[in-house]
């Protein structure tokens, strides 16, 4: 399978939980490690051995900080790598490594041997950056190497887009590429950005319920992470049309940051196919048509799909969305955070309440001449423009240079082909995102 997907020119990220075991707590079955050496294997309390530390909300943890625990995940990592030639691996809640004796250290001995092993060290890693412990949050904490997932990112580009006021600044990091939690050499590459994951709504469930609905899962409700959306004056499946439309809206608006947002974008398969859960936002539980994909896909389904593909070919083609370093030096004389009006961003503004309309001019000069591998990339001047008012709103448009022309390539009020832009400024209607480029003329 691994090499029929390298074939087709898709990398493998293997999801690995070297966090906890089949077994549950102290009083459940003896199912795994727990049978061969529980005290080694696993991190007991030191006040009573007979119960264990749980940092993972299964009632165990496994004890990474022990000699041959940490032997066995950096084998079996080896053996996945150099055996079955995976690209890289998705840690879940990788604190759990690092915590010898307790405490998360960010130079623990798991990090210092990942580095230098001479297989693990070519992979890519990706942790997610958070378990149950104490300072168990650890986002923007993992060495040089790692990327992490960015729930920063998720939790703005998700507020902005329901109508949240004061948004501004933080959503201006996330899109440029959080250099606030991922500073120096680690680069917006530290950065992956979502909106969903496996754990919670999917896409269309986020923007169609207003709360989680896990009551077919049998625990009163109480499962599932805490988690708002927006029906946008419904809950659930809806026929008025005004609902469906700025249902609709959200999620390209969605689709459309995360794909021209600097960083590296996660997108949650089966999203750009409208997959619901029903609204339940953790159902692992439930193998039947709540989690199934269903690859019937109707006229609305079909028009995101092609809407998602689009975004994610504009990201492709213009290289000032895929920087590998953040925008310092002379790169910053090439961007700039704007207006309304086309004048640049002040102080004040960032942290308006009532802010919600900002816009970015990414110029050609801004990317870097060649990718990771060496090969040169083409680059266009970008202009991105965001109204999250429910009121339209006009953007003075910057004058193209001689023998330019603006096109406009993104609007999530009313998907088309590109089309030339004409005039000195552009309406925005409420909650909607707009890109242009400027083209060529031969």
């Amino acid at each position: 399978m691994v090499r029929a997907l390298h074939d087709a020119g898709i990398e493998v990220i293997l999801d690995v939980v070297f966090n906890h075991t089949p077994e549950g707590g102290a009083k459940g079955p003896t199912l795994s490690l727990r049978g061969i050496d529980n005290a080694s294997y696993y991190r007991l309390r030191r006040s009573d051995p007979t119960q264990y530390t749980d940092y993972t909300g299964t009632g165990h943890t496994l004890d990474t900080a022990h000699p041959r625990v940490r032997q066995l995940v950096i084998d079996s990592l080896r053996y996945w790598a150099q055996e079955m030639h995976v690209d890289g691996f998705r840690f879940d809640l990788a604190p759990v490594l690092a915590r010898d004796h307790g405490e998360l250290d960010p130079f623990d001995p798991f990090f210092e041997i990942v580095r230098q092993d001479p297989v693990l060290s070519g992979v890519k890693l990706v942790a997610e950056p958070w378990d149950l412990g104490p300072e168990g949050y650890r986002l923007g904490g993992f060495p040089l190497g790692w990327s992490e997932w960015n729930d920063r990112y998720r939790d703005t580009a998700r507020r902005f887009w329901r109508g949240d006021g004061g948004l501004r600044g933080e959503l201006a990091s996330r899109i440029a590429g959080s250099s606030d939690l991922f500073p120096g050499d680690r680069g917006p590459v530290a950065s992956v950005n979502y909106v969903c994951s496996h754990d919670g709504f999917t896409l269309r469930d986020l923007v169609s319920y207003s709360h989680k609905h896990n009551e077919a899962n049998g625990e009163g409700g109480r499962d599932g992470p805490p988690e708002e959306g927006q029906g946008w004056g419904a809950e659930g499946p809806s026929r008025n049309r005004r609902v469906r439309r700025m249902r609709d809206r959200t999620r390209r608006n969605l689709a459309a940051t995360l794909a021209l947002s600097c960083g590296v974008p996660m997108w949650l398969g089966g999203d750009e196919i409208g997959r619901t859960q029903q609204g339940n936002n953790n159902a692992y539980c439930q193998d039947n048509e709540v989690s199934w994909l269903d690859w019937d896909l109707d006229g609305d389904d079909k028009a995101f799909l092609d809407f998602v593909r689009h975004c994610f070919a504009v990201r492709r083609r213009n290289a000032v969305y895929r920087r590998r370093h953040h925008l310092d030096g002379a790169r910053t004389l090439h961007a700039s955070w704007i207006r309304a009006d086309g004048s640049p961003m002040r102080p004040s503004d960032w942290n308006d309440p009532k802010g919600r309309c900002l816009g970015l001019l990414l110029d050609a000069g801004s990317a870097e001449p060649r990718d990771a591998d060496g090969r040169r990339q083409d680059a266009r001047t970008a202009l991105l423009l965001l109204n999250g008012e429910s009121r339209t709103r006009s953007f003075n448009v910057p004058a193209p240079e001689h023998e330019h022309e603006w096109l406009e390539l993104i609007n999530t009020a009313c998907p088309h082909d590109p089309r030339r832009v004409t005039g000195d400024h552009l309406k925005l209607a409420p909650h909607s995102l707009t890109l242009l480029e400027l083209e060529v003329q031969s």
